[in-house]
């Protein structure tokens, strides 16, 4: 049985499969960037959790991070489109069908990385917020 963190996890990432980009989870980026671009969801950073006792909870702030990257000549917008869909995406249902008590997006951090004989990619890492409650830290 998955614990709560990889199942929301999991929810996360297939929340950002139903976006016309290409979702991945933790791999490399590919050579090839697809037109609509890439989406690579990270495990991230669950914290140090707060605690309460009776009965005993573990409440969390789980950073996990997106990175987005799109490469072409209309980068800039085909960026822009990517990072206003995966806001959507995570607003259109900020519990992830109740997994979690709420998930945040945090404003993107863009880089342009040059591709020595191709298009330069544009990219950035999104960093989501996770607050959810567990009563185990491992399970």
């Amino acid at each position: 049985m998955p614990t709560p963190r990889e199942t929301i996890l999991a929810a996360l990432h297939a929340r950002l499969s139903a976006l016309p980009a290409t979702a991945l989870r933790g791999d490399v980026l590919p050579e090839r960037v697809p037109s609509a671009g890439i989406l690579i969801l990270r495990d991230g950073e669950p914290g140090v959790p707060e605690v309460t006792l009776s009965p005993l909870r573990y409440h969390y702030q789980h950073q996990a991070e997106i990175e987005a990257v799109v490469q072409g000549a209309a980068r800039d917008a085909a960026f822009d489109t990517l990072c206003a869909s995966v806001g959507a995406a995570i607003a259109a249902d900020r519990t992830l069908g109740g997994l979690c008590d709420w998930v945040e997006a945090e404003a993107p951090r863009p880089v342009d990385l040059p591709v020595e004989g191709a298009a330069s990619l544009k990219a950035a890492v999104i960093p989501v917020i996770l607050h959810y409650s567990t009563a185990d830290p491992l399970a």
